[in-house]
């Protein structure tokens, strides 16, 4: 699939049938989000794979949004570490690269994602709930998963809208 056309049809899935996600599957996902650009390169991402369903559960009780994370086949609670960082906003949108080339990849495979930032609220809670190391703050948990119906269309802005000056 074309880039252009991967970004416009990529969208946010909640709903996961109950098939597993393959090895080589989470490792080109994995390796995607490798590939992300960061300042000075200190590529300051790390993940916690949580693939069973008691792990789900549990982190699906630090968000309003449980049903997605207890339906995913996969979470994958995507952490800053905080002793890589030299920059904190530029290593916040490198971690936000990161996931978005996670969320495509997998996509281009025919699984779904979704993002659920709203567990940031939490994420201290979560942090001590996972035994998490100090060094790692939590950024987003991303539930992966087959999905069990068909995205609807997506509205955008027009880029006309978007575009605040010319210079």
């Amino acid at each position: 699939m074309q880039i252009s056309s991967l970004i416009r049809s990529r969208r946010s899935i909640r709903r996961f049938k109950h098939n597993t996600i393959s090895s080589k599957d989470l490792s080109s996902i994995i390796e995607a989000a490798r590939w992300a650009p960061s300042g000075l390169n200190n590529q300051p991402w790390r993940f916690i794979i949580i693939k069973d369903r008691d792990s789900s559960k549990k982190i699906s009780e630090f968000t309003k949004y449980a049903s997605i994370v207890r339906e995913a086949a996969i979470n994958i609670v995507v952490c800053l570490k905080i002793s890589c960082s030299y920059d904190r906003e530029k290593d916040l949108m490198a971690v936000g690269a990161c996931i978005q080339n996670m969320l495509l990849q997998a996509h281009r495979l025919g699984i779904g994602s979704c993002w659920i930032g709203e567990i940031l609220r939490r994420k201290k809670e979560l942090s001590r709930s996972l035994d998490i190391n100090k060094d790692l703050e939590i950024m987003a948990v991303v539930s992966f998963g087959y999905p069990k119906v068909k995205a609807k269309k997506a509205v955008r802005l027009n880029s006309k809208r978007l575009v605040v000056a010319i210079k």
